[in-house]
């Protein structure tokens, strides 16, 4: 049996915390999703991770700015399954899925596929114990850009894709028009909500689960292929050592 990446739609829909219209909307435009998904496996040539729409949108808060919050319309997250073996999956949330336009939901989606590429290259060489915390929503604004492989190396063929990335993420993820929809649309409708300290989006992975990590020798391929453009463009900027 396929697995449905909707499968938490459907349930939240039985469980009555979210309302039929809501639950149809995201089923309706999940089309969005699978083009996008089928569009970064063309242009990365790789397989996509396990990915599922999460019913409730996602929010980051901080301590120090406590009048703010930021919102995580998707995430990649390492998961260790019944079988103790560790999966990396990305997780996106009905509000991406129901409001967001169909650039931006094919930028986020390749987006999560480099943060997927990014942390398997450092699980492979046992260098995730613990990630570095952030303390305040804009160190972990740049702490995540600063991360992640040269979009114009993994998706080289798709200009318009990268158009896309480069376009909703200058220095993180920003798209007032669809904060402002999933705020009005979906928070102040009192749909399910879960909120995540900024200082808590840590990942912590035992060495023994990194060691049962199973990646395909391809991926590791290309994973080094394009970390070898990354080094290349620093090695030409200004300043380098």
């Amino acid at each position: 049996m396929s697995f449905d990446p909707l499968y938490k739609v459907h349930d939240a829909l039985a469980a009555g915390q979210i309302p039929q219209k809501m639950h149809d909307l995201v089923a309706e435009r999940f089309p969005l999703v699978t083009e996008g998904i089928s569009r970064v496996e063309q242009a990365s040539g790789l397989s996509y991770p396990y990915y599922y729409v999460e019913p409730s949108m996602v929010v980051s808060t901080s301590a120090v700015e406590f009048t703010q919050f930021g919102i995580f319309f998707a995430r990649t997250i390492p998961v260790v399954g019944d079988d103790n073996l560790l999966r990396v999956v990305v997780q996106l949330t009905a509000p991406l899925v129901a409001f967001g336009l169909k650039g931006t939901i094919h930028a986020i989606l390749a987006h999560e596929f480099m943060h997927y590429l990014e942390l398997v290259s450092r699980i492979v060489k046992m260098n995730v114990v613990s990630d570095e915390l952030s303390g305040t929503l804009f160190e972990g604004t740049y702490a995540d850009a600063g991360r992640l492989l040269e979009e114009r190396a993994v998706f080289k063929s798709d200009q318009t894709l990268i158009r896309h990335i480069t376009s909703r993420f200058p220095e993180g993820f920003r798209d007032l028009k669809l904060e402002d929809k999933a705020i009005k649309l979906w928070m102040d409708k009192g749909l399910p909500m879960t909120k995540v300290p900024i200082d808590s989006n840590v990942i912590k992975i035992p060495v023994e689960a990194m060691a049962r990590l199973q990646v395909e020798q391809v991926v590791k391929d290309k994973i080094a292929q394009y970390e070898s453009v990354k080094l290349r463009k620093r090695k030409g900027q200004p300043g380098y050592v």
